[in-house]
């Protein structure tokens, strides 16, 4: 490279994030494994699937490193299936959780309590 010509540097990309969720079925007391999980995010018109897969046997999971940039995500849990497979009726087939990331390339840990009738969440750490 010649003092002359300008060196070209490529754009900084975004920060990888990282969504994680652990599931917790407080009918049973033990953690929800194989719930189908979802992480999508809004990009102003419509939801956008990011990853999916399922919890693991102690009820966790985790998405790729995904470009987190600030914004709304969300992550859906498939209860229905989740419940059907154990033999319990469920007022609840799906759990959305809708979250804001306000500063790319963070940790955001979101857990989910369980139960037929009812459901709690939180930002975890």
């Amino acid at each position: 490279m010649t003092a002359s010509s300008p060196e070209s540097v490529p754009a900084p990309e975004a920060a990888p994030g990282h969504v994680s969720t652990h599931v917790l079925d407080t009918h049973r007391g033990l953690p929800a494994a194989e719930v189908p999980v979802r992480l999508d995010a809004y990009d102003g018109n419509a939801w956008q699937a990011l990853a999916e897969g399922m919890t693991d046997a102690d009820g966790r999971w985790s998405a790729p490193q995904v470009p987190a940039a600030p914004g709304t995500y969300r992550l859906r849990f498939g209860t229905g299936p989740y419940f059907a497979g154990i033999g319990v009726p469920t007022f609840y087939p799906e759990v959305s959780v809708i979250f804001t990331i306000a500063v790319a390339g963070q940790r955001h840990h979101v857990p989910l309590l369980l139960s037929p009738y009812g459901y709690s969440t939180y930002r975890g750490s």
